[in-house]
């Protein structure tokens, strides 16, 4: 699996600001935002963390192995964690910025702040399913050899 590259995030998360402006542009009564999504981004976004730690942890500073199985779920959890954290950045930002004119009303201020608060949930749980993803790639071996290297015979 290769890496996230900043192109897919950047097209997730403009295609989440597209759709957080599209929202609000087509909507009569625009949703209002409890907090009840900032803290379940923010909590997820702790577990991602929690599995960078212990696969940094595990890989890297213990030389531990990791089965085939766990690193395919890791790295699954990860890209998707990626999608999802872009796309919500990009969503609950579009969301906010359809309300920075409004600021002065008591629902426009509300609405603002509550998406701009998730979409700062948002981009930390991209940055934790990032981390992930970086703790899953396997440390370099120091006995093997680089590649198109002989050993002489």
């Amino acid at each position: 699996m290769r890496r996230a590259t900043a192109l897919l995030v950047a097209s997730w998360v403009a295609f989440g600001l597209v759709l957080g402006l599209l929202v609000v542009r087509f909507s009569e009564h625009p949703p209002r935002i409890g907090w009840s999504a900032a803290v379940t981004l923010f909590v997820v976004s702790l577990v991602v963390l929690a599995a960078a730690w212990n696969t940094w942890q595990s890989l890297h500073k213990k030389k531990q192995r990791m089965t085939s199985d766990h690193a395919a779920k890791m790295l699954a959890l990860s890209r998707s964690c990626v999608i999802v954290g872009a796309l919500f950045l990009g969503g609950y930002a579009g969301f906010a910025l359809s309300f920075v004119d409004d600021l002065d009303t008591q629902f426009g201020r509300e609405r603002a702040v509550h998406a701009g608060v998730a979409a700062l949930a948002a981009l930390v749980l991209l940055v934790a399913a990032l981390l992930l993803e970086r703790a899953c790639r396997l440390p370099e071996d120091d006995d093997e050899e680089p590649a198109g290297e002989a050993t002489p015979a």
